[in-house]
């Protein structure tokens, strides 16, 4: 194995790591709450795997794999948006309230 294709493999199993990691935290953050739960954290690592693997994917030229993360990339990005949107409302509202 080149050294090129120990760092793809490394890229790889790194955007799998992070995937791995938004469901351990989505687990523990449920059960510390008791009801199912998705903390902001989910997101981040859904955003951090789905990157990681889409150059992935990229590099290895999988036209199956580069659709399904650039899809799930989208969604992530909107849902970080929604929620930085419904912090900044009650912000302004808990402002507004003083």
């Amino acid at each position: 194995m080149s050294k090129s294709e120990g760092a793809i493999l490394v890229l790889g199993f790194t955007g799998q790591a992070l995937f791995f990691m938004r469901f351990l935290v989505q687990w523990l953050y449920s059960e510390k709450h008791k009801r199912s739960l998705i903390p902001t954290a989910f997101w981040y690592f859904s955003l951090g795997g789905s990157s990681l693997l889409l150059v992935y994917a990229i590099i290895r030229r999988d036209l199956v794999f580069i659709v399904g993360q650039s899809t799930g990339f989208s969604i992530y990005l909107r849902n970080l948006y929604l929620i930085a949107r419904e912090r900044r409302e009650k912000q302004k509202n808990a402002q507004n309230d003083q």
